[in-house]
């Protein structure tokens, strides 16, 4: 596994390199492994507190893997207006999790977000990168039961 960590001994030992080397975990994890953390807090001699401080104050770094399936909802105005509320509620209920959360078996990991960029299509969810538009609650519920028997094309 020390294999796995290799690319922290390519930076400055130097604070200045733990924002870099924070994004480079997450680039090659999809996540920041604690073992990571522990192991760029010795090689910049920073203790570990800093670290996660850091890495907890910007919201672009996470320390749970995300899920097979990213499900997005978007919660902008148009979105909003035409019931994104039901939509994410349908998801919550379907996969028993909440916004931010990934579920016990790694499937699914369901984020909000402020804007796809998709308004004419609201309400609308992404699925990883593909977009879902014109949703209703029974819609998403149908959606959600092929991607759970893995029948949703990719």
């Amino acid at each position: 596994m020390e294999a796995a960590f290799s690319y922290i001994y390519e930076y400055e030992k130097s604070p200045s390199s733990l924002i870099p080397l924070l994004q480079k975990t997450q680039e090659k994890f999809g996540y920041l492994p604690r073992e990571a953390l522990q192991k760029i807090s010795a090689h910049l001699g920073v203790p570990l507190s800093r670290v996660y401080g850091v890495a907890t104050f910007y919201a672009q770094f996470r320390f749970e893997p995300l899920g097979k399936y990213v499900i997005k909802i978007c919660h902008g105005t148009a979105c909003h207006v035409n019931g994104a509320v039901n939509i994410s509620q349908a998801i919550k209920e379907e996969f028993g999790i909440e916004e931010g959360q990934t579920t016990e078996d790694g499937l699914v990991t369901l984020e909000r977000v402020a804007c796809l960029g998709c308004c004419s299509l609201a309400p609308v969810i992404m699925i990883n990168e593909k977009v879902y538009g014109k949703l209703t609650p029974d819609k998403v519920r149908k959606l959600m039961k092929k991607l759970k028997k893995g029948e949703l094309d990719d």
